[in-house]
């Protein structure tokens, strides 16, 4: 069943729960969805900032890039409970003689770097919602502006808590020679983000 059929009530239990999974990287993912929603509603309200034709088309656009970001990062809540489930699994594989520690040593690999991969799509699809909600709060509704300044709030904390997960994860041993490259990736995503991150408009 995936976490987002549940009410919100048991959705919440579920990550208060003991339980290892869901954990911080579902939670990137679904405020990072979150803040997709509310870009949604803003964008696709009826009024604009000043009703020009222009402001109409770019939030037509970033209406589009949230709705398609945020249907991939709702898909990502369960990704990454299941990535986090498959190093569990392969950890508990077998390991008495040398073939079982050899397989069990690429399953591992395997599973931390899916684990990796989930979180680091996690920024990336927050990325484009909080490019979104900038155009939202530039020319939408003035009325829905704190909504705007919210869905970028929820970006900030999806990004910096799915950049947690990849940092934690590529500190495996498994991912030794690939955490350079992980980590180059997430700079990537995050580094053209820093001005907006840091300053959102006030408009």
């Amino acid at each position: 069943m995936s976490l987002l059929s549940l009410t919100s009530q048991a959705l919440l239990d579920r990550f208060a729960s003991q339980d290892p999974t869901p954990g911080g990287g579902s939670a990137a993912a679904l405020a990072g969805a979150l803040a997709g929603a509310l870009v949604e509603m803003v964008a696709g309200l009826p009024k604009s900032r000043t009703g020009v034709p222009e402001e109409r088309e770019k939030l037509d656009a970033a209406k589009a890039s949230a709705e398609k970001a945020g249907a991939r990062l709702r898909q990502l809540v369960d990704l990454d409970t299941d990535a986090y489930n498959a190093v569990t699994a392969a950890y508990r594989l077998p390991k008495a003689t040398d073939e079982e520690k050899a397989v069990r040593k690429q399953a591992i690999a395997a599973a931390m770097r899916q684990a990796t991969e989930v979180p680091l799509e996690t920024c990336e699809r927050t990325s484009e919602v909080l490019r979104a909600a900038a155009q939202a709060l530039a020319h939408g509704n003035p009325n829905a502006a704190s909504d705007a300044r919210t869905a970028m709030a929820l970006c900030r904390a999806a990004l910096d808590a799915g950049a947690e997960n990849v940092r934690a994860n590529v500190g495996s041993p498994s991912l030794a020679a690939e955490a350079p490259l992980f980590l180059a990736r997430l700079e990537t995503i995050r580094a053209p983000l820093e001005s907006m991150l840091a300053n959102p408009s006030r408009k």
